[in-house]
């Protein structure tokens, strides 16, 4: 469906549609939602919304009524809201749909049960360490359950438990990378891997999830694009690994997603990154070190050269893809 409004998209921009003809042409197409597709759409979107409400339901209802309920009642709460879904997953008659919900469930209810535990008895444990735990325990599920949506969210478990541990503890490596740095090191790692890994499967093994390599790309060239921007500010340019990296990164965006796959939304995410940081080297050289009003002047001109050559790249490939 969306290769084909695609295509008839590229069809009505280039002309080969006339206006009056565009009605009756996605009509052709199919591109309309019958009722049954409707009523598809409203039943599946009824089933997500209750198997989340009754999860959160169960995390929101134990904390509001926390003093009133004994530790038997909480424990006891969440353990059969988690065995129901289990249960439900375990059931041979129910539909794949309603398994992936099941499991979805499981999985928030679990984050939910390890909160409660380390509530209740004061673990004392770093909270990294509770999404940390709460990713281990899932895994299966999330293997199980062969969901993209879920692979995403166990990713960003693993995230959150970097975020927090470089947080608390200051790093990786004794003193080489700084907290901020290697929680930036740690998010790159975790995510281009899981990007690799996915695209791999993508292309080799059919897995489904386009738009979780494309936010899995965003989640590891933000930050790699904000390693390079400390670098351009600090005081002077001494060597970091991230001066090879980051050209490493752009030459196999560009080779793999030019080359091998043309993919728009990578290439126009590592425009936006060169383009980011070479005004940011720039504003460096041309505000901070030699100010004159003509800086502004030559610094619009260059972001809007920048940006140009850009859009003209990114439009000629979309022509050649074009049918």
């Amino acid at each position: 469906m969306t290769t084909k409004r695609r295509d008839l998209v590229s069809l009505i921009e280039r002309g080969a549609i006339p206006p009056e003809q565009v009605a009756l042409a996605t009509e052709v197409a199919g591109l309309h939602p019958g009722p049954r597709a409707w009523a598809m759409l409203i039943d599946r979107l009824l089933l997500w919304l209750g198997g989340l409400a009754l999860a959160f339901g169960v995390l929101f209802f134990v904390a509001y009524n926390w003093v009133e309920m004994g530790r038997l009642s909480r424990f006891g709460l969440v353990q059969a809201a988690l065995l129901l879904a289990v249960g439900i997953v375990l059931w041979g008659r129910a539909s794949t749909m309603l398994v992936r919900v099941a499991l979805t469930a499981a999985f928030l209810l679990v984050g939910v049960l390890l909160a409660l535990f380390g509530q209740v008895y004061q673990t004392g444990a770093d909270p990294w360490q509770l999404f940390f735990l709460w990713a281990v325990l899932v895994l299966p599920w999330v293997w199980v359950a062969r969901f993209d949506v879920l692979w995403v969210a166990w990713l960003g478990l693993l995230n959150l438990a970097i975020w927090l541990y470089a947080s608390t503890w200051g790093g990786f490596l004794g003193n080489m990378l700084t907290a901020s740095d290697a929680v930036l090191w740690g998010i790159v790692f975790i995510n281009i891997t899981a990007q690799v890994v996915w695209e791999w499967g993508a292309q080799q093994r059919g897995w489904p999830g386009r738009w979780a390599i494309c936010l899995l790309a965003l989640g590891g060239g933000v930050p790699m694009t904000l390693l390079m921007m400390e670098w351009v500010t600090r005081e002077s340019y001494v060597f970091a690994p991230i001066m090879v990296a980051y050209p490493v990164w752009l030459a196999a965006l560009y080779g793999v997603y030019r080359h091998w796959r043309l993919e728009l939304f990578m290439l126009a995410g590592g425009c936006v990154s060169v383009i980011t940081v070479v005004t940011l080297l720039l504003v460096r050289h041309v505000f901070w070190e030699s100010w004159h009003a003509e800086s502004l002047l030559l610094l619009a001109g260059a972001v809007f050269a920048m940006g140009a050559l850009a859009v003209a790249w990114l439009k000629r490939l979309n022509a050649e893809v074009a049918p």
